[in-house]
C-alpha cells in the first residue's frame, strides 16, 4: 500500500503550502528525472548552517576544531538516517521498482538524503526561519546530549578511552586500499572494536586521516546502538 506523503507531514509536525514540494523530496531519483536530488542540496546547506550556528552559540569558548566535530556528529549520513527511522520516512519514500525491491527504504544514503530533501522542501516552501526552528526541534535530544569537553579530544582518542572505560581491546585500524598517484592518493581504512561485530571504514588523504574518519564513524555507530 503507498503511504499518503500527507501523514508523514503531519508526523513531523509540517504544513506545507505547496504538497507537491513535500511529494518531490521523498521521490528518489530511481523514478525519474523529476526526483529529490535538488532539494536535498538545498537542504544539506541549511542543516550545516543551522546546526553550524547552533553550536556557535551553544560553546562560546570552543575553538574551530571543536565546533568542526560537533557538528560533524551532528550531520552526518547515519544521525540522519536514525532521525528518519524514528518517523518511519522510509515507509513514505517514493522509489522505482528495482530501489523498492532491493529494500532501498531502509538504506542509510536514502533515508538522509530524504530528511535533507524535506529540509530543502522546507525551505522552499516557507522560508528559512521556519526550517530553522524545525531543525532544532529535529535536533533537539541530539543537541542537549553535546558536551564540548567530549570533543576536545580526537575521534581516535574518544574511541580508545571509550575501550579503555569498558577494559576491552584497543581498537584495531587496518589499510583496506591505497589508491592514487603518489601526490594525490586515497586511503581507506577499517576500523573495528571488540565490542560489536560491525566494522566502519573511512577514507582519507592519508592513512591518519583516513584512520580518524574511521574512528568517527565507530563512535557515531556505537553510539546509535546505546554501546
Amino acid at each position: 500500500m503507498i503511504r499518503k506523503p500527507e501523514e508523514l507531514a503531519k508526523k513531523l509536525g509540517l504544513t506545507f503550502n505547496n504538497p507537491q514540494l513535500f511529494t518531490l523530496a521523498l521521490t528518489h531519483r530511481s523514478m525519474g528525472a523529476k526526483n529529490n536530488e535538488r532539494l536535498e542540496y538545498l537542504g544539506d546547506s541549511v542543516l550545516g548552517f543551522v546546526i553550524a550556528r547552533q553550536l556557535y552559540e551553544m560553546f562560546p569558548d570552543a575553538g574551530e576544531g571543536i565546533l568542526s566535530r560537533l557538528r560533524a556528529s551532528l550531520v552526518n549520513q547515519s544521525s540522519l538516517a536514525e532521525l528518519a527511522r524514528m518517523h518511519n520516512v522510509g515507509e513514505y519514500l517514493i522509489l522505482g521498482a528495482g530501489e523498492l525491491k532491493s529494500g532501498g527504504y531502509r538504506r542509510d544514503s536514502i533515508l538522509s538524503d530524504a530528511m535533507e530533501a524535506i529540509m530543502g522542501a522546507l525551505v522552499k516552501d516557507q522560508g528559512i526561519e521556519t526550517c530553522r526552528l524545525w531543525i532544532l526541534d529535529l535536533f533537539a535530544d541530539k543537541l542537549s546530549e553535546l558536551s564540548a569537553d567530549n570533543w576536545s579530544k580526537d575521534p581516535k582518542t574518544q574511541l580508545q578511552e571509550l575501550m579503555q572505560a569498558k577494559q576491552l581491546e584497543l581498537p584495531v585500524y587496518e589499510l583496506v586500499t591505497q589508491t592514487g598517484a603518489a601526490h594525490a592518493q586515497t586511503f581507506k581504512v577499517k576500523c573495528s572494536v571488540e565490542l560489536i561485530e560491525q566494522n566502519c571504514v573511512g577514507e582519507g588523504v592519508s592513512r591518519k586521516k583516513a584512520e580518524q574518519a574511521a574512528a568517527e564513524k565507530m563512535l557515531h555507530l556505537l553510539k546509535s546502538k546505546n554501546t
